[in-house]
């Protein structure tokens, strides 16, 4: 299974750098068995029937992306220089690991300034990150990261274009609940508050579980052979309740079908054994094809970049081949692709 099976032409015009407005008018690509719809967001009620569940991850993204000045006293006088910075995760003591660029001009122990409120000193580097300590904690850090930080928009977008004001709502669902993600949970962005009334006067459940999406998402695949690659680790949830409530529509004969790659790979990382299961820690799965799905029915998410796992999940879920044709179509169709873009509806 080698890297080059997952690639394909992307013309850059079908990267979008905006969300469609609204949410669910974004456009919705059914792929189910052997056949393909085109279809619109609002029109999921449609594809889905009374008794079925959706799984929403209600991780909410904080503004993890900083500019910040480094000074430092010298013998030719007082410097600066300008640090950018992207939180990654938090550490058990409080203090962050992030992305700093550029790394090499900070030394350990300077302080970067980001607001009049807000600093960090860095505490160590280690594989071309930095360890942060900040100067505030709990509500106080939330508070003043709010005034100073931007929403970290995937590095598709920020290379096209600055994030501004309107994406700290945009990169965002309704339904956010738990900090902690520097990245959203993209195919859950095109539901909005009438949607999901459609959907449960339809007769169809939800239920939330947590997984903080990481900077890791982003990273691309290095090694010729797929089944070598390491996947990065994620802190997710599934509560008791969550579980329970997946398992009883299992066992009605109903589907269970989340909505993103996120949600899935959590809930297969709760049901390893065969049954989902509460589930708490950090799960770094990968599923690529060959992989057996113990709770997924069907899947909703958006279209994934050439080379990616989340290209290769899909492909686990609905076959290599079904995949390469439902992109050839999208490609064809012109469907906007990756965070802001369009989404897709697999079913098996």
């Amino acid at each position: 299974m080698q890297l080059s099976d997952f690639d394909f032409d992307l013309p850059e015009a079908l990267i979008a750098t905006r969300p469609a407005r609204p949410r669910s008018s974004a456009r919705l690509l059914v792929a189910e068995g052997d056949r393909i719809s085109d279809a619109v967001v609002c029109d999921l009620t449609d594809w889905l029937r009374p008794g079925d569940r959706l799984v929403l991850n209600d991780t909410r993204v904080i503004p993890a992306r900083l500019s910040g000045i480094r000074a430092r006293d010298g013998a030719e006088g007082r410097t600066e220089a300008r640090i950018d910075v992207t939180l990654l995760e938090p550490k058990p003591d409080g203090r962050w690991s992030a992305l700093l660029k550029p790394l090499r001009k900070v030394r350990e122990g300077e302080e970067i300034r980001f607001s009049d409120d807000l600093s960090a000193h860095l505490v160590a580097k280690a594989e071309g990150q930095g360890i942060l300590a900040f100067n505030l904690a709990g509500d106080d850090f939330d508070a003043a990261l709010s005034a100073a930080g931007a929403m970290p928009l995937p590095p598709y977008i920020a290379a096209l274009r600055a994030p501004d004001a309107q994406d700290r709502e945009d990169y965002q669902t309704v339904w956010a609940r738990h900090s902690g993600a520097v990245a959203a949970p993209t195919a859950s962005l095109h539901f909005d508050d009438a949607l999901l009334a459609r959907i449960a006067d339809l007769g169809v459940a939800t239920t939330h579980v947590t997984l903080h999406v990481g900077a890791g998402t982003f990273l691309p695949v290095k090694v010729a052979d797929v089944t070598t690659h390491r996947m990065h680790a994620e802190w997710g949830e599934v509560t008791p309740q969550a579980a329970a409530e997946i398992a009883a529509t299992k066992a009605a004969g109903g589907r269970v079908i989340p909505i993103g790659t996120t949600a899935l790979r959590l809930i297969e990382s709760a049901a390893r054994d065969g049954t989902i299961r509460p589930w708490r820690g950090e799960t770094d799965i990968f599923i690529y094809p060959g992989f057996t799905f113990h709770v997924t029915d069907a899947l909703m998410t958006n279209f994934h970049l050439p080379k990616s796992t989340l290209l290769m999940l899909v492909s686990a879920l609905v076959g290599h081949d079904r995949i390469r044709a439902v992109y050839d179509h999208a490609v064809s169709a012109q469907y906007r692709f990756f965070s802001y873009g369009d989404a897709s509806l697999l079913i098996p």
